[in-house]
């Protein structure tokens, strides 16, 4: 599966939307702006949490600029077991199990045979949310 990303302008970025910082996709937390100066254009300051790995990211550029969207698929999946931190997941639709790391959010949550959504880019996966309980 490849990665796929679309683009948007910087004005268009808003707190809660994803973007590509570094490469890494990452969801937006905080947008700042500084007005124009002197010598340039307005700036963008956008602090982004990665959705894969969780690490803070900053990402500075002109508000006049264009940035990367990723294309992030969701699909349903039902976690099949779970051994310390991590779990079983098969595809609801392909029925392919994976091993996926357990979000810190979500240890409690996540049991077996309960229905989760994951986020999907790339070869990369995440659980994003439980969706329905055993």
């Amino acid at each position: 599966m490849s990665e796929e990303i679309s683009y948007a302008s910087m004005k268009e970025v808003k707190t809660g939307r994803f973007i590509l910082i570094d490469g890494i996709p990452c969801r937006v937390v905080d947008v700042e702006t500084s007005a124009p100066g002197k010598h340039g254009a307005a700036k963008m300051r956008i602090t982004g949490i990665g959705v894969f790995d969780g690490n803070k990211r900053t990402l500075l550029k002109p508000s006049s600029g264009d940035i990367e969207i990723p294309l992030i698929s969701k699909k349903k999946a039902q976690v099949v077991s779970i051994s310390g931190n991590s779990a079983q997941i098969m595809d609801l639709e392909s029925y392919e199990t994976f091993e996926i790391p357990i979000p810190e959010d979500l240890q409690n949550t996540v049991k077996p045979g309960a229905e989760i959504e994951i986020m999907i880019y790339g070869e990369k996966r995440a659980i994003s949310r439980v969706t329905g309980s055993v």
